[in-house]
């Protein structure tokens, strides 16, 4: 059995998703400090980045200042995703060590599937190379109102390329993943975010608890 197989399905790997400005990094990172609370060892990530290599694809994909053709887009998501796997990822995993990671393979199918208009197939094939068959054992999609999450990552001043798409585009994103997570129920768990913080987290300590039992 390879070790795309062998870490399928782990309960170790945890990824957060959402529309600009949901809070999935926030939550993330409550997330991360309640299970080291508890003796877990925990080692959180984000796409893209992960890794030195990932950064600096990164640092591409999200400056204002490249205007790039959504396959350009794609294949740079899918390289970073191979290595953010294949040198933290997979390691992390093997060690035992519970692997949280801001955004994975559901971002690229709502952003440059449902939202640019990538075809499907050509995604999921990109992936099954990219990612080797890897999901996450549980996906938290943090759902809202797209005009509010944009709102909050304006107050926050947050500025990338894609927070400069029209609401429009935002709104494809929030249909493609709640047509994903209808796809796949029992892996990925829609928490309303809309609520304070600390609300939204014990929403999701609550499932993850039921799940690992």
């Amino acid at each position: 059995m390879s070790t795309a197989e062998n870490i399928h399905g782990l309960k170790g790997f945890i990824s957060f998703e959402g529309i600009e400005g949901s809070g999935k990094s926030t939550q993330a990172r409550l997330f991360a400090d309640y299970l080291k609370t508890r003796g877990y060892t925990v080692l959180t990530t984000e796409e893209p980045g992960g890794t030195r290599i990932g950064l600096k694809i990164r640092s591409i994909l999200l400056d204002t200042e490249n205007h790039m053709e959504p396959l350009t887009e794609l294949l740079l998501y899918n390289a970073c995703r191979a290595q953010h796997i294949r040198e933290f990822i997979y390691p992390a995993l093997i060690r035992n060590t519970i692997v949280i990671t801001d955004r994975f393979s559901d971002s690229t199918t709502a952003y440059q599937g449902y939202a640019r208009g990538i075809d499907l197939t050509i995604i999921k094939t990109l992936d099954e190379i990219a990612a080797s068959h890897l999901k996450p054992f549980v996906t938290f999609l943090l759902d809202m109102d797209v005009e509010e999450g944009l709102r909050r990552n304006r107050e926050a001043h947050k500025e990338d390329r894609f927070e400069l798409e029209t609401v429009d585009f935002h709104n494809r994103v929030r249909k493609g993943y709640l047509q994903i997570a209808g796809e796949e129920p029992n892996r990925i768990k829609v928490i309303p975010a809309c609520g304070n913080a600390e609300d939204v987290h014990k929403k999701i300590v609550k499932i993850l608890e039921a799940l690992w039992l």
